[in-house]
């Protein structure tokens, strides 16, 4: 009898362990195959080139890669909310992601403004360096934390343009009372020299320059500045960048929204966004050559470097700036420490490398 009851006691348990086993493997199976849907607002145009097709593009791999489990709904700026309003929407979870510049959200935490570009400061290649293998990524995220927001590299312009102006730029003269379409800590050393750094969307530019509301305005390069025909509303197209030496975008994603996906889909997330952060700085390499040749060529641009005291004025106002900002703020003090120290070091590299190779290709070419 005893030996009866210990093999109908086995066998109910393995029963019980086979059926726990079943009911384990159905329920990871249905985690696996949920589905998700998410909004991603932007700062751009529906798919205009370059910053409005990285997140449609990001929203591709992501679906392909997840099978479809991950569904991405991409809305340009004012499709569902203004594109100054895309970090509040995600941060408050209304949408799950967004795309934009990080240095729109200076009034939230200026040191955001660094994860953009900083004048003078570091290339597309610098910029990638520090923020995948010197820290910067680690501190963006610090940054964003109490916001709830999780950012991403997101793609990147390369060194943009001066921009358009409706007179020539002779002196730093000509800066004074300057109303200027420009973000970030451009706009503040624009300010230091005595012009007026307006803040407006993409959307807005071309309007706003043809009305006369503003005397000029950095946009990005050849690529996108074509695109808007900024060449019809303003006859002087100035170089180079240096407000903008790089133009890192940032992808941002809600907390909460981010650590409810599974292991695979987050990680995939993450590929997505290197990815992307990569095509873009590539689409606009190509495209730019190509669009300066039709401003020039087709549409007579006249374009043209700021000159040299001008340039000179303004980088003597950055670090008057950079120390002010850092100044007022230990969090920005903090990651501009991180960032400077980056490129002190990478500049010593490149003195001997890039600089030296381009001086030569150059001169080869004579």
């Amino acid at each position: 009898m005893k030996l009866f009851q210990l093999f109908v006691l086995a066998t109910f348990s393995i029963l019980l362990i086979s059926c726990g086993d079943k009911s384990s493997n159905v329920v990871a199976t249905q985690v696996e195959q949920q589905t998700y849907e998410w909004k991603l607002v932007t700062s751009w145009p529906k798919n205009f080139p370059g910053l409005g097709k990285g997140p449609e593009t990001f929203a591709k791999y992501v679906e392909r890669m997840s099978n479809g489990r991950l569904k991405i709904k991409v809305f340009g700026a004012g499709q569902m909310v203004p594109g100054f309003e895309v970090f509040d929407t995600v941060s408050s979870g209304a949408a799950e992601m967004g795309h934009a510049g990080s240095y729109y959200w200076k009034g939230k935490a200026p040191a955001a403004q660094i994860f953009t570009a900083i004048p003078f400061g570091m290339n597309a290649t610098e910029m990638n360096a520090w923020l995948h293998y010197g820290g910067g990524l680690e501190l963006w995220r610090e940054v964003y934390e109490p916001f709830n927001l999780i950012p991403f590299a997101g793609g990147n312009t390369g060194v943009q343009m001066a921009g358009w102006f409706k007179k020539e730029i002779n002196s730093v003269e000509d800066l004074k009372g300057l109303k200027m379409r420009i973000p970030g800590l451009g706009g503040e050393v624009l300010k230091k020299l005595g012009g007026i750094p307006v803040a407006l969307t993409g959307g807005e530019l071309f309007t706003s320059l043809q009305s006369g509301a503003i005397d000029a305005t950095e946009w990005v390069g050849p690529y996108n500045d074509l695109a808007f025909g900024l060449y019809k509303a303003a006859k002087y197209y100035y170089y180079s960048g240096w407000h903008e030496p790089s133009a890192t975008l940032e992808f941002m994603v809600n907390k909460q929204a981010f650590e409810a996906l599974p292991d695979d889909l987050q990680a995939i997330i993450e590929v997505a966004t290197r990815a992307v952060n990569q095509d873009m700085w590539d689409e606009y390499t190509a495209a730019n050559n190509a669009a300066v040749q039709a401003l020039v060529e087709k549409h007579g641009v006249d374009m043209r470097p700021l000159p040299a005291d001008v340039m000179l004025a303004l980088k003597n106002a950055s670090v008057e700036v950079m120390q002010e900002q850092s100044d007022a703020d230990p969090m920005f003090k903090k990651v501009y420490d991180s960032y400077s120290d980056f490129q002190t070091g990478v500049m010593k590299y490149h003195q001997i490398s890039e600089f030296e190779y381009y001086k030569n290709r150059a001169a080869n070419n004579q």
